[in-house]
């Protein structure tokens, strides 16, 4: 296992760290606990040090989990990493009502990396000025957290003012080769890592779709390099080639991915891809760019759009149905983020457009965005959207305190 050094700590962390998102489960659903359990400590026994989880994983069974899996001397020898759920603070003492409770759930008496989770630039603003910052102030000052940081899933120009807004010791933004200029991006890599803060990257193979199955166009690609990797090899190791990152998280969910993702990492050397390497990268990168059903770059020129729809996020999520299918989860996630749910706001529905075609001479791509913007209707808000709402406050709620 390679290691590389927290700036404002020193905290020698693995590059790998053991995301508790997408544990192996039962049919019923629940957690495989034995299974889990198993991937955990074996992860751990085998250089992992820093672990990472969040209040509604596995509908809000992934803290209780980890508490029992870090047990028997286990906790002690990793960095324990969760976050608070924003979207359900509603006034200040909330904040210290969610952190006893994860503490309580995780078995231990201190948090060593913090998060804000899901920072959008509306959820940002209303947990700013409920004194999220004064509270990470006093639960640093009590030793209740050690670390604090932010997860970011905004828009490229709205994640430099949230750094620059506290004295962060980390954040945590997706990032992958296809996502280079998408939430945070690479800009936003750099910014952070030029101020210090420690960066842990989440989504490196996209959820898994960078991983399997991958389209014969693509493996065609990947299967010329001179140095045959696997799809998942190339995807970890561009991210680990860039020097910023510090840790990058992989939501692995069977023994299997916990072996691959071991013997990956023991090469995840910073600068070690060579320049012909990069550039196969970016052909498959730009090949899957040409699968996207919608030529949406994520510019966001179209922004803002008078009836508050997300126009770049519909496509994202249409692109990624159309190019990866996941279309439970997809849908789940359109319900969540673009209804409000997981970002303190209101609705930013495909349909709420009225075709006003005030976003068609701003798009640089000549995209028929309220065209478009039917076709993501179509999709995404069938019949079940208000059951899949109903499912989503539920399972980012506050129930399991």
């Amino acid at each position: 296992m390679l290691y590389r050094k927290m700036p404002k700590n020193g905290d020698e962390l693995s590059i790998l760290g053991f995301g508790a998102m997408r544990l192996p489960t039962k049919e019923d659903g629940s957690i495989d606990e034995k299974t889990a359990t198993d991937m955990v400590r074996y992860s751990i026994d085998n250089g992992v040090n820093y672990v990472d989880t969040a209040w509604p994983y596995h509908m809000g069974e992934s803290e209780p989990f980890l508490a029992r899996a870090l047990a028997h001397g286990y906790r002690e020898k990793v960095k324990l990493a969760t976050k608070q759920p924003q979207w359900i603070v509603k006034k200040p003492e909330d904040m210290d009502k969610f952190l006893n409770a994860q503490l309580e759930k995780l078995n231990t008496d201190h948090i060593d990396y913090y998060l804000i989770h899901s920072l959008v630039s509306s959820s940002w603003e209303n947990i700013r000025d409920l004194g999220v910052l004064e509270f990470l102030d006093r639960a640093k000052a009590d030793g209740r957290i050690i670390n604090a940081g932010f997860s970011y899933h905004g828009t490229p120009e709205d994640f430099a003012p949230i750094v620059d807004a506290y004295n962060w010791d980390f954040c945590q933004i997706q990032y992958n080769f296809l996502d280079t200029n998408v939430q945070a991006g690479k800009a936003g890599l750099e910014y952070a890592a030029s101020k210090g803060l420690g960066v842990i990257i989440m989504e490196p193979l996209r959820g898994g779709n960078l991983a399997d199955p991958v389209p014969q166009e693509v493996m065609d690609i990947w299967n010329a390099a001179e140095k045959k990797r696997s799809p998942v090899e190339w995807a970890l190791r561009w991210v680990w080639n860039h020097p910023e990152v510090t840790v990058v998280l992989s939501g692995m969910s069977a023994p299997a991915h916990v072996e691959e993702n071991l013997r990956i990492a023991d090469e995840g050397l910073p600068e070690s891809l060579s320049e012909k390497e990069l550039q196969l990268v970016e052909r498959v990168a730009e090949k899957y760019g040409k699968m996207m059903p919608i030529n949406c770059t994520g510019c966001r020129y179209c922004m803002p759009c008078p009836e508050d729809v997300d126009i770049p996020a519909c496509f994202d999520t249409y692109n990624n149905l159309h190019m990866f299918g996941d279309e439970d989860r997809l849908k789940m996630m359109y319900a969540a983020k673009l209804g409000g749910i997981l970002r303190g706001a209101g609705t930013n529905f495909a349909s709420q457009c009225v075709q006003c075609g005030q976003c068609l001479d701003a798009c640089p791509q000549n995209i028929p965005i309220p065209a478009m913007l039917e076709k993501v209707a179509e999709e995404f808000e069938g019949p079940d959207l208000q059951e899949r709402m109903a499912f989503a406050k539920k399972l980012f709620s506050d129930d399991s305190c």
